[in-house]
């Protein structure tokens, strides 16, 4: 078994993260932590996703329980994740990161865990959008430039931060595949005289609305043809069942930094 803990329990995903833990085999949930200040501390992560009782009281003090943990899984905010990341590489605690919108300093506190304690870190932890991704590359390499990309990314009118980790994660699939720098080529949203579009650019966009999930859309747009790859999350229990295999994973790897690709056992 692997003795888990969810840093932002009291969320939308922590909940969906709390119920997964709960209903997979070899996996034991022993913490459930939420910012300090929060009216859900003290309350039973069973009775907050309307399960029995679990014995287990949100708190908002991961340093009292870390020792007690294989793995933290990270679906917070940003700094929180930093800190997190800071004091599970000093009690040797291995991470599985949900968190997006994270900086370039916060990204570096990660990397610096990762060579001390094993941390899976992806935007996005289901099998379908892991599996787009290696589409992606395919398409990319084949096209090369002769197709303008445009991604479109949806979400629900809640999400705090954009473009989405995943829509990230699929610009950069395809400027790996071209050999680019996807700082130099990104293009996020238009407005005005934008002039003509510049080759080799990847268009990134981002909808917020409602209570969708999460879709992602891109397009390979050549001359005389389109190839449009989709994926359309319908329930968040995907990704934090895919975050609770990801935990079970990191619990028995090495150092280093990771993917849900490497999980799935599809990088290549």
């Amino acid at each position: 078994m692997t003795n888990i803990g969810i840093s932002g329990a009291g969320g939308r995903m922590g909940r969906m993260l709390i119920q997964a833990v709960a209903e997979h085999p070899e996996a034991n949930l022993v913490a459930a932590i939420e910012r300090t200040g929060s009216s859900l501390l003290g309350v039973d992560a069973g009775e907050l996703v309307n399960l029995p009782p679990m014995g287990i009281k949100l708190t908002d003090d991961l340093d009292q329980i870390i020792d007690q943990l294989d793995v933290l899984i990270d679906f917070s905010h940003p700094q929180a994740t930093a800190d997190n990341a800071k004091l599970c590489q000093k009690h040797g605690v291995n991470m599985v990161v949900g968190t997006t919108g994270l900086d370039d300093a916060q990204n570096a506190v990660l990397q610096d865990a990762s060579k001390h304690i094993a941390m899976v870190y992806a935007g996005n932890y289901s099998t379908g959008v892991n599996l787009t991704l290696q589409l992606l590359k395919m398409a990319a390499r084949a096209f090369g430039d002769d197709a303008d990309v445009e991604i479109i990314e949806a979400h629900h009118k809640h999400k705090i931060d954009a473009p989405s980790g995943t829509a990230y994660m699929m610009a950069q699939a395809v400027a790996d595949a071209r050999g680019q720098d996807l700082n130099a080529v990104a293009v996020y949203g238009r407005s005005g005289q934008t002039g003509e579009r510049t080759k080799g650019s990847i268009g990134i966009h981002a909808v917020r609305g409602g209570e969708i999930v999460g879709d992602h859309s891109v397009m390979f747009i050549a001359d005389g043809e389109m190839v449009e790859i989709r994926h359309h999350a319908r329930d968040r229990m995907t990704f934090a069942a895919g975050a609770v295999r990801a935990a079970v994973w990191v619990g028995t790897q090495q150092h280093g930094m990771y993917d849900m690709q490497d999980v799935l056992g599809i990088k290549g």
